[in-house]
């Protein structure tokens, strides 16, 4: 009989709510645990040992087809003091039997080309190799049923591994 519980919690712990992924085409449904309101605590911006904290909305549009992300996002020097700040948007989309995302602050362009899912878990993103640029990578991983944790890491042009650009949590605030 706890083999049977057990089995059953970790079936129904491990599957994203219904309402997350309800109305999403099946391509967007393993990563409809995307889909809310978050606000951040602090995260890391390692270049400048500053911190980050800001809003972020997901949502399913074009009928399901696509998972629009609009964030403000405040930054904060190593004292604590404001550094300004910027708003971005990424479209994630089904495209050639895979996931793909594009993404813009209004001054970069990032276009991942592919994605690692475990489904109702985690996603990571990854932008393509190119001669001269940099390569970027970025991860959302349930930790709670409201919590995600994010990394965002580049390979500098010449570079060989990811190193972490900002890291940090959010939480759900809504719907």
């Amino acid at each position: 009989m706890r083999t049977v519980i057990a089995t059953i919690l970790a079936l129904t712990l491990g599957q994203p709510a219904a309402a997350q992924t309800s109305g999403l085409k099946p391509a967007l449904a393993p990563i409809g645990f995307l889909v809310g309101h978050w606000t951040s605590g602090e995260g890391k911006v390692a270049d400048t040992g500053g911190t980050a904290r800001g809003a972020s909305t997901i949502t399913a549009e074009a009928g399901g087809a696509v998972l629009l992300r609009r964030d403000h996002t405040d930054l904060f020097d190593a004292s604590g003091k404001p550094a300004g700040g910027f708003d971005q948007i990424m479209m994630i989309y089904a495209e050639a039997g895979g996931l793909r995302a594009d993404y813009s602050d209004g001054e970069h362009l990032i276009h991942y080309v592919s994605a690692e899912v475990a489904p109702g878990h985690s996603v990571t993103f990854t932008s393509a190799a190119q001669p001269g640029a940099p390569m970027f990578r970025l991860s959302y991983t349930v930790k709670a049923p409201d919590t995600l944790a994010i990394v965002f890491g580049m390979i500098p042009p010449g570079g060989a591994a990811f190193r972490p650009i900002a890291t940090g949590e959010i939480r759900r605030s809504g719907p």
